[in-house]
């Protein structure tokens, strides 16, 4: 249950390594990723496409947080603290000595120039190196020292003779240069009046980490076209590209809109769910439990959870929820699609109906099973926002293929003088299935102006102050028309 990270205790100058100290780790994620908007190259290589992707842009960043014993120097010391996330926020790293007040941290370098190939090249340039290349079925070995790698390889040779390498297997450098490191790492310059062995506690932010919420929805219809059942599942996925890997990390996932403050253009106002995970280390292994927290809601896990670095993991937010009633509801929304009538799943989420869980914003994915043989398809997907308890979910899955709707202005009358415009509509709706259905034809109301429904062929709900919605049954093959008349002044 414990984060081995190495510590190196200074003196001037880097000395002996000692023993790893052992750390409890709680790892806290907050994200502004839209659900459903994180490209698929994020989360995993995509074959044949530049995989690159700026990871510290990734919606979302952590705080981490590390409880370790450390052995201070009497007096001022340095330490090397190495294991932190490559993409840390050197200005929010906070330390503290839980058993000596006094010890405190002077100074601190964040050291990131981590070694790499092309960073090996520049450095030794004006230094001697061993470039070794490939001709037919031989290999070359050129010594000399490199003047330039700018388009290729130039050396000086030992004898004063110029040679150029284009292609070249490996150069063999002589050392690691200094200032060269292999992973990132804090120096600090320390005072502690006792020194020792004290408990400490070390915490900092880190981009490059994110999470979000996909749902699974299973649909069985029930006994007429607008009824039917859900299975409910979720679950939350964690990418982690900050260059940490986080090993049983106590874990919390905090839902709702978290406001950070901007820093210039590479630090926007982080918006959406958070995620702290957090367990007892002798807990038995369980899923996440809920409760309010602050303005919002905490999910605490049940069992720590390694968070590895270069992954995207999945946790089960909640066990599933079977058959949780569900409406069909279709809707002709003929002023926005004139042509299609949309098919939505609404349920409430709510104990009653076996949910009752403030769900965090994600993607939802919904699926039917074909009975001729057992299998499972996929029928549409939408987005939530972060939905509360006994609240109704709404899901838009598609479009209905066999009933169709129409919808025209029949009169437009205005009259600047009188500062009036008198509309009649006409709505026509066509039932090609074999079931009835339940049509709700949703209107919109010009919102500038103030609106009155002078007349209407069948009654209607006034939604909010621009919306306006007609239910119409329609049997087998029916075919209705709905007209009203609306008066604006302004």
């Amino acid at each position: 249950m414990h984060a081995r990270i190495a510590l190196f205790t200074l003196a001037g100058s880097l000395a002996t390594l000692q023993p790893a100290a052992l750390a409890d780790t709680a790892l806290t994620i907050y994200s502004s990723a839209q659900p459903g908007g994180i490209p698929a190259e994020w989360y995993r290589p995509v074959p044949g496409q530049n995989n690159w992707v700026n990871y510290s842009s990734i919606p979302g960043y952590a705080v981490v947080k590390e409880d370790r014993s450390i052995a201070f120097e009497k007096g001022e010391g340095e330490l090397s603290f190495t294991g932190v996330a490559a993409l840390l926020d050197p200005t929010t790293v906070s330390f503290i000595s839980l058993d000596d007040e006094s010890t405190k941290v002077l100074e601190q370098d964040y050291r990131f120039d981590l070694v790499s190939n092309e960073k090996l090249i520049q450095r030794f340039i004006d230094q001697p190196v061993t470039v070794m290349t490939t001709q037919g079925s031989d290999r070359m070995a050129h010594s000399g020292t490199l003047l330039s790698a700018s388009g290729g390889l130039v050396l000086q040779k030992d004898s004063g003779g110029i040679v150029t390498i284009r292609d070249y297997d490996t150069i063999d450098f002589p050392s690691l240069p200094g200032g060269l490191l292999t992973k990132p790492t804090l120096v600090w310059k320390t005072w502690s009046p006792a020194g020792g062995e004290q408990e400490t506690r070390l915490s900092y932010q880190t981009t490059g980490i994110t999470w979000w919420a996909d749902y699974n929805l299973v649909f069985t219809p029930g006994e007429d076209a607008n009824s039917g059942t859900v299975d409910v599942g979720a679950w939350v996925s964690i990418l982690n590209k900050s260059g940490g890997t986080y090993a049983d990390a106590k874990l919390k996932l905090v839902a709702g809109e978290v406001n950070r403050a901007p820093v210039r253009e590479t630090r926007s106002m982080m918006r959406g769910g958070g995620v702290l995970m957090e367990a007892a280390a002798d807990a038995a292994p369980k899923g996440f439990e809920e409760k309010s927290f602050f303005e919002y809601h905490l999910y605490t896990l049940g069992r720590p959870a390694t968070i590895p670095d270069n992954s995207t993991k999945q946790l089960e937010l909640f066990e599933g929820s079977p058959r949780v009633p569900a409406e069909k509801v279709f809707v002709y929304d003929g002023a926005r699609d004139a042509e299609r009538v949309s098919v939505y799943l609404e349920f409430e989420n709510d104990e009653d109906e076996g949910l009752g869980i403030p769900l965090p914003a994600g993607r939802v994915r919904v699926s039917q099973v074909d009975t001729a043989d057992g299998s499972l398809e996929f029928v549409g997907e939408d987005t939530i926002d972060h939905t509360p308890r006994a609240e109704r979910v709404s899901v838009k899955v598609g479009n209905a293929f066999d009933i169709v709707g129409e919808r025209s202005i029949q009169r437009n009358d205005r009259d600047n003088a009188r500062k009036t415009l008198v509309q009649e509509i006409e709505v026509t709706l066509r039932n090609r299935k074999a079931d009835p259905v339940d049509v709700v034809v949703r209107e919109r109301l010009i919102g500038y102006a103030g609106a009155q429904i002078v007349k209407a062929s069948t009654d209607h709900e006034k939604i909010d102050a621009q919306t306006i919605e007609f239910p119409v049954t329609l049997a087998p093959d029916e075919e209705k028309v709905v007209t009203y008349t609306v008066r604006y002044t302004w």
